[in-house]
């Protein structure tokens, strides 16, 4: 059983994806306290050639609240800026007509809870790219909330009956081999190949939203991107010695 744990975030770049599609069971971490200033409630687009922040506008949001105990503004005005961006910006891009109405539907569904805001997205896109993990609200599992870090990473494994854990590759400075198979765990890192495609007839910008990634290629083409990485564990690690 190979298990998948992460927070949820804005429209992620294209690894957050290949994550969810590489484990059966993938576990959305919204019960942990916000970040600001991270991934969770902006990405980057392209816009007029280059990468800037777009972002979904929260009320009273803290790093002492956790994800799902924050709010986002469901102004109407809010929104409909956030879809004309989109517009302005990717409305001569070759998937455009098939794309925005799925983030329409996404940005203006009726939703005040950030948690809910952002697994909503997660779900119809999803949907789209035919993505059939079992997804897994953590704040659902009856687990032992007092454990930190990696310890409840391996509690939350355990009670899936995880035998690989999967992580992005930035995971491999906070977990050890050693440590997950002491748990009869396979820890295991995903890193994101080199992935590149034609963007206008700009540079090409890379590491921006699954937004970017869905209006400028096929769902064939994205397809191939989500199976487009390196998986490093103990085993391949040994390999290359």
């Amino acid at each position: 059983m190979k298990i998948g744990i992460m927070q949820p975030y804005f429209f992620p770049y294209i690894g957050y994806w290949q994550l969810l599609n590489a484990v059966d069971k993938y576990v959305i971490y919204e019960d942990v306290n916000y970040i600001k200033g991270g991934w969770i409630n902006r990405n980057r687009i392209l816009i007029n050639g280059e990468a800037k922040y777009f972002n979904v506008q929260l009320k009273d949001a803290s790093p002492n609240k956790k994800i799902n105990e924050i709010h986002v503004s469901n102004d109407a005005i809010t929104k409909r800026k956030m879809l004309n961006t989109l517009e302005m910006n990717y409305k001569k891009a070759p998937y455009f007509n098939e794309v925005f109405p799925v983030l329409k539907d996404i940005i203006m569904q009726d939703e005040f809870n950030l948690a809910n805001y952002l697994i909503y997205s997660i779900r119809k896109i999803c949907t789209y790219l035919d993505i059939h993990t079992e997804l897994i609200i953590s704040s659902t599992l009856d687990k032992n909330n007092d454990l930190k870090g990696k310890d409840k990473v391996i509690h939350i494994c355990e009670i899936l009956k995880a035998t690989d854990y999967y992580n992005a590759i930035g995971g491999q400075e906070l977990y050890d081999y050693e440590t997950f198979k002491e748990h009869n765990i396979c820890l295991n890192f995903l890193k994101t190949n080199p992935i590149s495609y034609p963007q206008f007839k700009n540079e090409f910008v890379s590491s921006l939203s699954i937004i970017d990634v869905l209006m400028f290629n096929s769902k064939l083409k994205i397809k191939e991107m989500l199976n487009d990485y390196e998986l490093i564990n103990e085993y391949t690690r040994s390999l290359k010695k």
